[in-house]
């Protein structure tokens, strides 16, 4: 990844985001943009995570997660925090927690 700029960014998801496979479609999109990290669901029926990579990629990841999601998910908002600029991937895949 030298001379490309990485970013992380973590993320919280509203809406219909559990029970509609939300979590594995978000593996899957990270995937196809070569992005780390990991995704969960929480007790406030909310899907939280954090997305590192590519600067553009995590830009791309971004929009789909608020604007796309999974085929049965709805997303009422999404918020983003702690965005920052970093020199290397903190993880080695993107993973689904439990």
């Amino acid at each position: 990844m030298a001379g490309k700029s990485l970013r992380s960014v973590d993320f919280e998801v509203f809406g219909k985001v559990q029970g509609v496979f939300f979590r594995k479609h978000t593996r899957i999109n990270a995937g196809k943009h070569s992005l780390v990290g990991w995704v969960m669901n929480t007790q406030h029926n909310t899907v939280v995570g954090q997305l590192q990579g590519d600067t553009g990629k995590v830009s791309l990841m971004k929009r789909w997660l608020k604007e796309t999601g999974s085929p049965k998910s709805r997303i009422d908002r999404c918020e983003f925090k702690n965005e920052r600029t970093i020199t290397k991937l903190e993880f080695s895949d993107f993973a689904i927690r439990k």
